[in-house]
């Protein structure tokens, strides 16, 4: 039986250059003085149906990430392709007719959903955007969400306090889904709920996935669960993606050393197995996205590091099929005639050009 990556051919969702700077002022007339670069040249595609895992420490981008590529925030530069159209430059107008094609579910049910709102409200409120439904069908569409995601329809006028986490959780699931998407960014939807509940939530989503054909950019810090759900899995350090392969893939065989470096962190459930096992541990603190070190980004803390990784920043190229790093270590792999580009633009650095 095919997988969703296999049945889906399409390109849904096509990110190209994408950087989402923050400016940072100073001085009495609040100048600008430089930038937090928050999201930094990335690039990936995610395949019609299926579910591309992004993961990385605290702080290096994943959110922002996502909610520029739903242009919940203007990106600096780059191209977001979502369903054939371009968004990166698109008016409120466009936008608007979009929104339901893509959603999001965030990270804190707590703080996304309205507290003076009650849930058939809260579900509701984009039907009353986006749609002409009567009364009587909108509040048939609010049960049936509820329905999908497991919630009883004898709590639609309950409000968000007198529900659990996973239970709120439910409700912005249901909300996300009110219109019909296409696509989906799942932001951390797991992060703060109880163990227990972690793990019925993400069934849900991968319910709701087989059911209604979604595609999700499931962002995440728990690689167990990431393993789980995703189909690829995109590794981000401070701002870049530094390795993208399929799941078994880069779990088995890490190429990038910061995917092996994570990966060397996660526990192993077989105690003899987590006994034997070595970790990777990286010295020194993460540098501020404000003032990232020349070259790779990884530089300053990356065990294999070599002299031209502090000179030129590596580019991010496919490596085997279906794989994509960015690290000098894989230059060899290079059979093109002549040089690489990392090696010229070192000799170019060098010689003061």
């Amino acid at each position: 039986m095919l997988d969703r990556a296999e049945r889906g051919h399409r390109k849904l969702v096509e990110i190209k250059g994408l950087k989402m700077y923050f400016p940072i002022t100073a001085g009495i007339f609040r100048s600008k003085v430089g930038d937090v670069k928050a999201v930094d040249d990335v690039s990936f595609d995610i395949y019609e149906g299926e579910t591309l895992g992004l993961v990385g420490e605290s702080g290096c981008g994943k959110s922002t990430c996502g909610r520029v590529i739903l242009r919940l925030y203007d990106p600096t530069d780059g191209s977001i392709r979502i369903d054939g159209v371009e968004l990166s430059d698109a008016d409120s107008g466009t936008l608007r007719k979009l929104r339901p094609t893509m959603q999001m579910v965030f990270q804190d049910p707590q703080a996304s959903l309205n507290p003076r709102m009650t849930v058939a409200a809260i579900i509701g409120e984009p039907l009353d955007e986006h749609s002409r439904l009567s009364k009587a069908e909108k509040l048939d569409r609010i049960y049936e969400l509820m329905d999908a995601v497991g919630l009883n329809r004898n709590f639609a006028n309950r409000y968000p306090h007198e529900f659990s986490g996973g239970q709120r959780q439910r409700i912005g699931i249901a909300r996300a889904l009110a219109l019909n998407p296409k696509f989906i960014v799942c932001d951390e939807p797991i992060a703060a709920l109880d163990v227990s509940i972690q793990a019925q939530v993400v069934n849900l989503l991968e319910d709701l996935q087989d059911r209604l054909g979604l595609t999700y950019l499931f962002i995440s810090h728990d690689l167990s669960m990431v393993r789980h759900i995703a189909d690829r899995v995109a590794v981000m350090y401070l701002g870049r993606i530094v390795e993208l392969a399929p799941r078994d893939a880069l779990y088995d065989r890490p190429m990038h050393p910061y995917t092996q470096a994570l990966l060397s962190a996660v526990p192993e459930p077989d105690p003899e197995i987590e006994t034997e096992r070595k970790r990777i541990i990286l010295t020194g603190d993460v540098p501020s996205p404000a003032n990232p070190p020349k070259g790779c980004n990884f530089c300053t803390r990356c065990p294999k590091v070599m002299e031209i990784c502090h000179n030129v920043n590596p580019p991010f190229r496919e490596l085997e099929p279906g794989r994509f790093a960015a690290c000098h270590l894989y230059e060899d792999t290079d059979t093109t005639a002549g040089k690489t580009a990392a090696q010229e633009e070192l000799t170019s650095i060098q010689q003061g050009v």
